[in-house]
């Protein structure tokens, strides 16, 4: 996919008068352990980054070196996080949501609208336009899911020095077999979500 494309869906709401849109995604949902941590970017209306796309299919070292270059870039930008107790607490997609509400509310302005990266989405106080696929198909959204992802990532490395017979360095806290291995031998540890663990420990 071209840089080009990733500018699409913005072109189509200029079009409609729309002038500042943010993109909104997050990293995390799925591990066993660790925040969840989602990121809002305003991008100046055209920018093109050169090797920006979903963040999934970066390398680590593209990500880490796109990072800086968002950051600089954007008009504006913001990173929140849920924990591990929060999650247990009012589920992941809740948890998600806060994220994401936190991501947007460190915004400098308030953008006219929010493209959230995926099918649900909650009340941000602003409007939303949900978009499958997002990460791939939005400059906004793709953006933001470097930023959500990296920031992520470096959380658990920190992690993995607090607690290093989890291997978080390696697997960021999903469920690889050698996470699994980790924890039948030592039990969690408190960065763990203990509602992701249930089945595993048959309780």
């Amino acid at each position: 996919m071209s840089e080009k494309d990733l500018w699409m869906i913005e072109r189509s709401l200029f079009d409609t008068g729309v002038r500042t849109i943010c993109g909104v995604d997050e990293a995390g949902r799925g591990p066993l352990a660790g925040p969840v941590c989602a990121a809002a970017v305003i991008l100046p209306s055209g920018l093109v980054i050169d090797g920006l796309d979903d963040s999934k299919k970066l390398t680590e070292a593209k990500r880490e070196a796109l990072f800086p270059v968002i950051c600089e870039q954007a008009l504006a930008y913001g990173i929140g996080f849920a924990d591990e107790k929060e999650i247990d607490e009012i589920n992941i997609l809740q948890a998600t949501f806060a994220a994401m509400r936190r991501a947007i509310a460190q915004l400098s302005g308030k953008p006219e609208l929010a493209l959230v990266d995926g099918n649900r989405a909650a009340d941000f106080g602003l409007p939303v336009q949900t978009v499958v696929k997002g990460d791939s198909l939005s400059a906004n959204i793709a953006a933001a899911s470097v930023l959500a992802k990296v920031t992520r990532d470096r959380y658990m490395k920190e992690l993995a020095v607090k607690y290093p017979e989890y291997g978080f360095e390696v697997h960021k806290g999903y469920g690889t077999k050698r996470h699994y291995e980790a924890l039948r031998e030592h039990g969690p540890c408190p960065a763990h979500r203990r509602t992701f663990l249930r089945s595993f420990y048959g309780r």
